[in-house]
Parts: C-alpha cells; structure tokens; sequence
C-alpha cells in the first residue's frame, strides 16, 4: 500500500492505494499556516489514513507528498510555498524521519498530472496527457510516455507565465500580460467581482442568464483557456489535455463552450483543424482525488533501487 497526501492552502487530502493502484481510502482535513501547521497536517493525514484501514504506517510502501511551490524531487525540499507561508522547509526529510517511511514530494500540478493519467489515461488510450490547473493562478503538469516530465528547472508546464499581452496586467512573476492574468480563478474575479461563490460558475451561468458584459466576459475567458490549450498541444503534442482546479468546477458549461471554441478556431485553419484539439480536452472528474493518487505514486521515487546481482556468463556448450 502507498500513501498520497495532497497539500492544498486550505486543505489536505489523503489517499492510499493498493497493491493495484486502486483508492482504498481518503480522508481530509485543514491544513495551517506556516512550517510547523504543514508538517503536522501531513504527519496528521498519514496517520488518519493508517487508522482507517487499521494497519501500522510500517505497512506502506512510501509516502508522497504534493504541496505548492517550488519543490526539489531529489530532496524533498519545498520553496517559496506562498499560500502556505512557508519560505524553506526541508519536508521530506523531516516527514521521513517522523513517519519511518520513504518520502518523495513532488509540486502539487505536477503530481496532479500523474494521477489523472493514472486515472484516466486508460479509459482514453492516452499515454501522454498535460494536466492544466485553472486554479488561483494556472499551471501545466506533463506525463510523456507515462513519466513525468519536468524540464531541465523544474519549470516544464509553466505555461501560465507566457506573455500574450505585452500591454496587459502586471502579472506576479514580473511580467506583463501573462495567460495567468487571463485565464484563471484571479483573472475572473478581477473581471467580474460581481459573483457569488465560485467565480466562473457564476460568470458562465450569467452568461446564460443574457447578461452582456457577463458574456463578453466568459467568450474573452474562454478564448484564453483555449490558447492554454493549443500551447500545450503545440509544444509537446499530447494525446489529452485535462482541465483541473477550480475553474473546471464549472463542468459542461465550461468544457461545452471550450470545444466549441477549439473548433471555432479550427473552421479557420487547415493546421489546426488537423489537430483535433476539442476531442483531447477532457474534464478532471469531479471530486476525483487526482493531486492525492499521483502523490501516492511520486512516493515510489524514494524508495531505494535494489541493483541485481551480476549473473555468470553462459558458459558455451562444448
């Protein structure tokens, strides 16, 4: 058995899986502000999750984690976690060291990715998919050939901070213009402060009420996620793109509007018409726990690698 556990800003979820790869169990919890607060959400969702099924932490193969910021998978150092007002915080190690397990942790995207490959990439005949996060900000995740994919810095799937307006808004990173400023959970908020609870569901359900500004709003909305979109079919031509975070909560209503406009943009050209790029976007399902199961799998990174012995030579018949 393997325990994933996802560290969000205001939540942890915790899965295990089996022998199999299947969700045998979750639990969620809060998780606090600081060093302190995430080392003890993730200790406190391990833990629950062992009680759940009744078994020592001795019975799990590894521990992953997923967490926001710049994480170092070789060490399981995290970095600049803003959202969790942690700066530097060596998790790996002290969760290792805590819990008597091997510990891998890997950015929360990016094991997102991994877990919706693994869970979706079969039923789709997908072995490589990009894991688009309309979140708070946006971010890619990457699995080619079933691996993850990272780049030479880490920064693979970063596609959030591509400049597509050079007059645009000012964009955390220190640019201008960032897809991030217009198309993601911030950028509806910004321009439409007139919703209630989640910002695009609201947006997109005025836009089918009639209202015109809600409506120039979501197609401009809209028009920009299916730029993320071509970026990521463009770059690394994937079999499928998921749509994940916050904004994908809008379900139908989103994805509708998007293959609409994928294939809007392919009646006017040939290239793209070739790609067939609304039928590789899917929806992360609702609820499914993708961040948690692809930490679970991260975890197998720290275990140690058992090299075969040398076998003998054949000796040749005489």
């Amino acid at each position: 058995m393997r325990i994933g556990i996802d560290i969000g800003g205001t939540k942890t979820h915790a899965v295990a899986l089996d022998t199999e790869g299947r969700v045998i169990a979750q639990w969620r919890g809060a998780t606090g502000q600081g060093d302190a607060a995430v080392v003890a959400a993730a200790l406190a969702a391990a833990e629950a999750i062992a009680d759940r099924l009744g078994a020592p932490l001795a019975a799990f193969r590894s521990v992953g984690v997923g967490i926001p910021g710049t994480v170092d998978g070789a060490t399981g150092h995290v970095a600049h976690a803003v959202n969790l007002a942690v700066e530097s915080l060596a998790l790996g190690e002290l969760l290792a060291a805590r819990l008597g397990r091997p510990v891998a942790v890997e950015n929360d995207v990016t094991a997102a990715a991994l877990g919706a490959h693994h869970l979706l990439g079969p039923a789709v005949g997908a072995r490589s998919m990009a894991y688009l996060n309309l979140g708070t900000g946006l971010a890619a995740g990457l699995v080619l050939d079933g691996a993850l994919w990272r780049g030479s810095r880490g920064a693979a799937g970063e596609i959030g901070h591509i400049p597509i307006d050079p007059a645009g808004e000012p964009c955390p990173c220190g640019q201008r213009g960032c897809l991030e400023t217009m198309a993601s959970g911030s950028a509806i908020a910004r321009l439409w402060p007139e919703g209630d609870g989640a910002p695009a569901s609201a947006l997109l359900a005025a836009a089918d009420a009639g209202d015109a500004r809600a409506s120039a709003v979501a197609e401009q909305l809209v028009a920009n996620i299916a730029a993320a979109v071509r970026i990521l079919a463009l770059t690394v031509d994937v079999d499928a793109v998921v749509i994940g975070g916050g904004v994908s909560a809008s379900g139908a209503r989103l994805l509708d509007r998007l293959r609409s406009q994928l294939d809007a943009d392919a009646a006017r050209s040939p290239f793209l018409a070739s790609l067939a790029l609304s039928s590789r976007v899917l929806l992360s399902p609702p609820g499914a726990p993708v961040a948690a199961v692809g930490a679970a799998l991260v975890g197998e990174r720290a275990l140690p690698v058992v090299a075969r012995a040398p076998q003998p030579a054949a000796v040749p018949a005489s």
